[in-house]
Formats: structure tokens, C-alpha cells, sequence
């Protein structure tokens, strides 16, 4: 049997690498919190920018499958994965790619692990300070605290209750090199879907699907 192994990041992760699992973590974080239902929205009223963040603020965890396809320059189709999200308050991330490949991301306290290959590679992020913030900031915005989003995006929400678009464009021109925008498309208090557009014009559209909280 092949042992797990343990290697401190960055091998074999460039720094490039490590801010792509940031903007993973960012996807993954608000799509937890956002998949689970809350207090149902009126269908045709105005969803606002504070609106939103009550609504992150009333949850304390969350689990959701997922299906992601990538649409990648270089490959000739789109790749598709699916696996599970999960969300502990207050600082416990997790992101397990189940198909086609494992793949296993969490963010526990100031500890990121990322798992492939039966090998794990853990990164203390106070070694990263950008990349801490960067989490730091995910964990407020998760509270509900629409200051620390806007310190780390431009914010852009339109539609109504039944049909609303977020739009986040990163304020941070070394995370821009990465990432272009994420979008999340809603209905009411649900989550429907997760587009991340990359600067290099890569794409990815993370799907969810909740799962109840007393489900096995």
C-alpha cells in the first residue's frame, strides 16, 4: 500500500498555484453558505447587496454536491468533476473532488492541506501573508460583513428575489493575473451556480445541489 506522504508547500505548487487555490476556496466558501436555503426572499422584490450578506451571516455551516466543467486552451473538450462542499464555522473550508480524479482542499484555522495522489502538502499560512488575508477576508465575508467583500472585490449585484446575478471583479491586480470575475447566479436564497472566468480566458461553472443537514 502507498503511504500518505506530508511535503511543506510550495513543491511542488508555484505561488501561481497556491493563489489559484485561493480562488478556489473563494468559489467554494460562498458557494456553501449560499446553497443552503434561508428565509425565502419575495419573488419579485428588490434583492440588495445587504440583503445578501444577512443571508450569509445566518448560516454557520453547509454541505452541497457539486458538478464542475472546465472549459480549458488546452484541452480539446470540456473536463468535467463532481464531488462534495463543506463549510464549519468558523474558519474549517473543505472542497473533495470525488470524479474523475480525488482531490481534497481544506482550510483548517491557519492550515491549508491539499491531497492528490496519495500525497498530502500542507502550507501554514502565516508564511503567505497575501494568501492569509486573502482567506481571512473569505471567512468575514462569510460572516456577513459586507466591508471585508468590498475590500477584496468590486461588487456588482443585479436581477430581483427569483433571478439575481453577482458579479466579483478583484480589486487586487496580482489576484487580476489570476482571475477576471466570478459570478454566482441565484433563486431567492439559492445558489444555482458558480462561473469563475480567469485572466488567461480559462473557465470553470461549479453547479450545486444542497444537501440536508440531517441527510447521511
Amino acid at each position: 500500500m502507498t503511504a500518505v506522504r506530508r511535503r511543506p508547500f510550495p513543491f511542488p505548487f508555484s505561488s501561481h498555484r497556491i493563489v489559484r487555490v485561493a480562488r478556489v476556496l473563494a468559489a467554494t466558501a460562498t458557494a456553501i453558505v449560499l446553497a443552503m436555503p434561508a428565509h425565502a426572499a419575495d419573488a419579485g422584490s428588490a434583492w440588495t447587496l445587504d440583503r445578501l450578506m444577512s443571508t450569509l451571516a445566518q448560516h454557520k455551516s453547509g454541505r452541497a454536491t457539486f458538478t464542475e466543467t472546465k472549459t480549458l486552451s488546452i484541452a480539446a473538450q470540456p473536463i468535467e468533476s463532481s464531488g462534495e462542499l463543506m463549510f464549519v464555522a468558523p474558519d474549517h473550508l473543505e472542497k473533495h473532488t470525488l470524479s474523475p480524479k480525488p482531490e481534497h482542499l481544506v482550510v483548517d484555522g491557519d492550515m491549508l492541506t491539499v491531497e492528490r495522489n496519495n500525497r498530502k502538502y500542507t502550507l501554514a499560512l502565516a508564511r503567505y501573508p497575501e494568501l492569509g488575508a486573502f482567506i481571512d477576508s473569505i471567512r468575514a465575508t462569510l460572516a456577513g460583513n459586507r466591508f471585508a467583500l468590498e475590500q477584496v472585490y468590486k461588487v456588482a449585484l443585479s436581477g430581483r428575489g427569483d433571478d439575481w446575478t453577482l458579479t466579483l471583479t478583484p480589486l487586487d491586480s496580482r489576484m487580476l493575473k489570476v482571475v477576471s470575475t466570478i459570478t454566482l447566479d441565484g433563486t431567492r436564497d439559492v445558489l444555482r451556480s458558480v462561473a469563475i472566468r480567469q485572466a488567461d480566458g480559462d473557465r470553470s461553472v461549479i453547479r450545486l445541489q444542497p444537501v440536508a443537514a440531517d441527510a447521511n
